[in-house]
C-alpha cells in the first residue's frame, strides 16, 4: 500500500485532475490518497486569528478542511472511493480501486500532541502510513524539492511542517518528494518503471 499525500496548494491547480485521474487508472489496489486542507485550511488560520479561538477548534476545523478537499476531489474524480476508517481503505484496496481519505477519525474532544498547527496534513499523511504500515509514502508538492535537503531543512524552509522531520524516524518506507508537473515520474514509479531515488 502507498499512501499519496496530495498538497493542498494544488487544490486550485489545472494540474489536479490529471493527478486523480492518474491516481485513479494506475493506483487501484494500492493507492490510499491524503488531501491537504489548501484554501480550506487558510480560512481556519485567518477565522483563529481574527476570533482568538483555540488550537483544539482550529484543529477540528482543519480536519474538515483536508475532508472538504477530500470531497472536492472525489467530485473532480468519483473513481476514486471515499474512506473513513482502515477498514474501509483496506476494503477499496481489496477491489482494485484507489482510496480517497475523510480523516473524521481525527476530530477530538481533548488537547492532545496533535491539536496545533506544528501538525498539519504533512504529518498526518505521514502518521497514516505508518499506522497502515504502507510501502511507500509519496509527497506531491507545487514547489520544487532539493533532494539533498534533509526533512529537517524541508521543515525550516517551511515545505513540511515542523513535526514531520522527528515523526518519520524509523519510519519503515520510503518518503518521495514529487513535483506536480513530474505526472511522468509519478506514472513510472506506480508502474514500477523507476528505482527509488531515480526521477
Amino acid at each position: 500500500m502507498w499512501i499519496v499525500k496530495i498538497g493542498g496548494s494544488l487544490n486550485s491547480s489545472a494540474m489536479l485532475p490529471a493527478w486523480l485521474d492518474l491516481l485513479a487508472q494506475c493506483g487501484g489496489g494500492r493507492v490510499t490518497v491524503v488531501c491537504g486542507g489548501g484554501a480550506f485550511a487558510d480560512e481556519v488560520r485567518r477565522s483563529q486569528a481574527h476570533w482568538r479561538i483555540d488550537d483544539l477548534s482550529a484543529h477540528n476545523m482543519a480536519v474538515l478542511a483536508m475532508a472538504q478537499t477530500a470531497y472536492l476531489m472525489h467530485g473532480l474524480n468519483p473513481e476514486l472511493q471515499l474512506t473513513r476508517s482502515k477498514a474501509d481503505i483496506r476494503r477499496v484496496l481489496h477491489n482494485g480501486r484507489t482510496a480517497l481519505w475523510l480523516p473524521f477519525e481525527l476530530q477530538r474532544d481533548q488537547v492532545d500532541a496533535h491539536t496545533n498547527w506544528e501538525v498539519t496534513s504533512d504529518s498526518i499523511a505521514l502518521d497514516l502510513a505508518r499506522r497502515l504500515n504502507a510501502e511507500r509514502l509519496v509527497m506531491v508538492k507545487s514547489c520544487n524539492v532539493d533532494p539533498r535537503m534533509s526533512l529537517a531543512q524541508l521543515a525550516d524552509a517551511g515545505i513540511v511542517d515542523r513535526r514531520f522531520a522527528a515523526m518519520s524516524e524509523g519510519a519503515a518506507f520510503p518518503i518521495d518528494f514529487v513535483h506536480q508537473e513530474e505526472l511522468g515520474r509519478m506514472r513510472a514509479l506506480l508502474l514500477g518503471e523507476h528505482r527509488y531515488g531515480e526521477g
